[in-house]
């Protein structure tokens, strides 16, 4: 089955190329490095190194616990991190500067793959979340690269798709040396798919600290407005116009929108008044402002009296809410979050979440936390406890890491 996926995949080859180069118009980081996903490196290499994939920025932030875990506790190790998006090229740069390699993770080809090992030569693999490529797993079995996949999920939908594909990932979700799974569910279904050792360690996202300094400074910006702000947070395509045609055409409140994807900026930027990269305090006739800049959901969180998350009103499986939670802001879901399912529904068991059918109940619900303080108060104080009580996931990582390390 694994030939037949590796010829698809090579008759696929001009679409994969004509796909960087289109979305390099509006992402140039798409047109850099091209080598790289092929397996040709030419950056700086360590004798003792370990890599983490984290394909785009959710997974490179998630990452970061483990990263500095990792750094304290194996200091004689280079971490190398991998992405398969320029966003993720992009927030690991932020995020780690050059404390860490970064590099994009070659297609699924076996010799690119091979080539990545032999160039690279880590002692072990960390893929976080649901990276499961057969060839590249396949060549680490080879190469006798053990890998962990860490943080995994599996919802049931994405359960289903591999089910219906089991003679290709089975032996992928076989060859992996551990997995780190968010929840029991999790665990379970990753079992039935072949995954041989598997522990519940918990949700690395929950021992993310929020940047105190950009939480303060997107309070300061929240005061000197004077009006209360709705968060449309990670939004994705249609969910800003729908959320926006339910939302009251009066400047008591500021709509400020941060969709998910940095590529969709300009196009999001026609329905706003302002933009935070042009004009950083929105005028006060403003109804709608563009968080356009990246590496600040801690401000926006910050800025915010309620966060509606995005990705949850369309069925594409939610976005992070646990980083919205840490901050403080009370959180409003849409149906569609099973992508974190757990995270979601231990939100709404602690009250620091309200989950809704649609995007008209979702902008009547902030409308109504906005008019009664002690609810989102409430609901600010559980989120915060919520965090606190789920902490501890990166010291059980660090121990399965070390133990596939033998130290």
């Amino acid at each position: 089955m694994r030939t037949l996926y590796t010829a698809l995949l090579r008759l696929a080859l001009p679409l994969l190329l004509v796909r960087l180069w289109w979305r390099g118009r509006a992402e140039p980081g798409y047109r850099d490095a091209v080598t790289e996903r092929f397996g040709i490196y030419r950056i700086d290499r360590a004798e003792r190194l370990l890599w983490i994939h984290a394909v785009s920025v959710g997974e490179a932030r998630a990452a970061e616990p483990l990263v500095r875990a990792l750094a304290g506790a194996l200091p004689d190790h280079r971490i190398l991190m991998t992405c398969t998006t320029a966003a993720g090229r992009e927030t690991i740069r932020q995020v780690y500067g050059e404390s860490v390699l970064s590099t994009y993770l070659p297609y699924d080809f076996p010799e690119a793959a091979q080539g990545f090992l032999e160039y690279f030569r880590p002692r072990l693999g960390i893929l976080m979340e649901t990276e499961v490529w057969p060839n590249l797993l396949a060549q680490c079995a080879r190469h006798r690269v053990p890998v962990i996949l860490a943080n995994a999920r599996l919802s049931e939908k994405s359960a289903r798709g591999y089910r219906r594909w089991r003679a290709l990932v089975q032996p992928a979700f076989a060859s992996l040396a551990a997995v780190c799974a968010q929840s029991t569910a999790d665990a379970e279904r990753l079992r039935a798919l072949g995954a041989p050792v598997v522990e519940v360690t918990g949700n690395l996202k929950f021992d993310i600290e929020p940047d105190p300094a950009q939480l303060a400074a997107g309070r300061a910006w929240r005061s000197a407005l004077t009006r209360p702000v709705i968060l449309l947070a990670s939004t994705r395509e249609g969910e800003e116009r729908m959320l926006l045609d339910a939302s009251p055409s009066n400047n008591e409140h500021l709509v400020l929108i941060v969709p998910r994807h940095p590529r969709r900026f300009d196009e999001v930027a026609a329905l706003a008044q302002s933009r935070r990269s042009q004009q950083p305090t929105p005028a006060s006739a403003d109804r709608v402002h563009l968080g356009d800049s990246m590496g600040e959901m801690a401000f926006y969180y910050g800025a915010c009296d309620v966060a509606i998350i995005g990705g949850s009103f369309a069925p594409l499986g939610g976005q992070n809410l646990i980083e919205a939670l840490a901050a403080g802001a009370p959180v409003i879901v849409g149906p569609h979050m099973y992508n974190f399912a757990q995270a979601s529904e231990l939100a709404l068991t602690a009250g620091a979440a309200i989950q809704v059918p649609d995007a008209s109940s979702a902008m009547r619900s902030a409308i109504g936390l906005l008019a009664n303080e002690e609810q989102r108060r409430r609901m600010s104080e559980a989120g915060r406890n919520l965090c606190a009580a789920h902490r501890g996931a990166t010291a059980r990582h660090l121990a399965a890491c070390r133990r596939l390390l033998r130290l």
